[in-house]
C-alpha cells in the first residue's frame, strides 16, 4: 500500500448514534478515540477504511456509498489496507496494530441494502489497536510498518 492521508474523521457517542465528522480526533493507547462510542474497549479501538476499496463496492451495486454510512473512524485517500493481525501501521504520529478485518455495518442496510452490505465484504476497512496516544487531523498519513508485515 502506498502512502495515503486521512480524508475523512468520523465518531460516535453510542451505538445506533448517528457518526459526527470531525477536524481531529484525540486517541489514548490501550483505549481508542476520546469520545468515541468504543472508547476503551479491550481491542476496537480505531477502524480505517479507504476510499478505493469503498470505490471498487460502489461499483458492483453502481450507486455511492457515503464513507460516513459506513461507520469507521477513519477514511484515507487511497490504498488497500493490510487486513493480517498483527500488521503495523503508523497514522500520523499514532502507531497501530491491525487486530482484524471489519464487517459491514449492518446498519447499511437500513440505508442501501443488503447489496451494499454483501459489496462491502473484504472492503469495510480494518479494525486496530492503539499503541501510542496522540492526535490525528485530516491530511495526516498513514504507513504501513512493512518490516512489521512480513514477520
Amino acid at each position: 500500500m502506498s502512502d495515503s492521508s486521512v480524508v475523512g474523521l468520523q465518531i460516535a457517542l453510542a451505538a445506533r448514534m448517528p457518526m459526527r465528522t470531525v477536524e481531529s480526533i484525540g486517541v489514548e493507547a490501550g483505549a481508542g478515540i476520546v469520545g468515541d462510542r468504543y472508547h476503551g474497549t479491550r481491542h476496537r479501538h480505531l477502524t480505517i477504511q479507504s476510499l478505493d476499496e469503498l470505490a471498487r463496492a460502489e461499483a458492483e451495486i453502481d450507486r455511492p456509498i457515503d464513507p460516513v454510512l459506513t461507520r469507521r473512524n477513519v477514511t484515507v485517500s487511497s490504498g488497500d489496507l493490510p487486513r493480517k493481525p498483527g500488521t503495523r501501521l503508523r497514522l500520523g504520529d499514532l502507531e497501530l496494530e491491525v487486530v482484524r478485518d471489519c464487517a459491514p455495518c449492518k446498519l447499511l442496510e437500513d440505508d442501501l441494502g443488503r447489496n451494499a452490505k454483501l459489496a462491502l465484504h473484504k472492503r469495510a476497512g480494518v479494525v486496530c489497536r492503539v499503541m501510542s496516544s496522540g492526535t490525528v487531523g485530516l491530511g495526516a498519513v498513514l504507513v504501513v510498518d512493512e518490516s512489521a508485515a512480513l514477520e
